[in-house]
């Protein structure tokens, strides 16, 4: 046993290399995962349900996009591929989530437009048009508060953000919070206990 979990900055036990397949809005997709990341046996049940449900960027939006705690990129080689003209940032702690965040990206033809980053790797300058997550619940609700205060504001004026999040772990409470900070958020939708969160300024 170790010690590493998914929001770990540097995993220490061995990556054990596997493929993950799903299928959203009619494209099929076969990427790289490994352990010592999110969800590295399958698309995570929320993560499924934000693809299935939110509204894909339009092929004529040009970003940026940001996807908060990307894994191995399974909402980035989306977006990405949703969005042939748009960069991508792809922020996650775990250095061995973003080398396969980057190698997915290659795998849909966006390596160019894919931008697999550490948080403080984000230049200061950059906004969001769409921001799009299946946030790290586990890390504590102090911590997800304080990641959601530091991303949120990177939204442009006319932005949206995207959030699904599990219902038992907290969805509805994370919605009041959101709403308590000034931030205008409906329900979206509801599917297999997820709530997809819309949240604008």
């Amino acid at each position: 046993m170790t010690g590493d979990h998914y929001f770990t900055a540097q995993p220490t036990s061995a990556a054990q290399p596997r493929e993950v397949e799903f299928s959203v809005a009619g494209r099929d997709y076969t990427l790289a995962s490994a352990s010592g990341v999110f969800s590295a046996a399958r698309l995570d049940p929320g993560t499924a349900v934000l693809l299935r449900k939110a509204p894909l960027p339009a092929p004529d939006v040009t970003g940026p996009l940001l996807d908060i705690g990307s894994g191995f990129g399974p909402i980035t080689c989306v977006l990405a591929a949703s969005a042939p003209a748009a960069t991508v940032w792809a922020v996650d702690v775990n250095e061995r989530a973003r080398q396969l965040t980057a190698a997915n990206a290659a795998r849909v033809g966006a390596a160019g437009r894919v931008r697999a980053v550490a948080p403080d790797d984000v230049p200061a300058e950059v906004t969001f048009t769409q921001i799009w997550s299946n946030p790290p619940i586990h890390v504590g609700k102090s911590e997800l508060h304080d990641l959601l205060r530091h991303w949120l504001p990177r939204l442009a004026p006319d932005g949206v953000a995207w959030l699904v999040v599990a219902k038992h772990l907290g969805g509805d409470s994370l919605q009041r919070w959101l709403t308590d900070q000034g931030w205008q958020v409906t329900r979206h939708a509801s599917q297999k206990g997820f709530r997809v969160l819309r949240v604008t300024r």
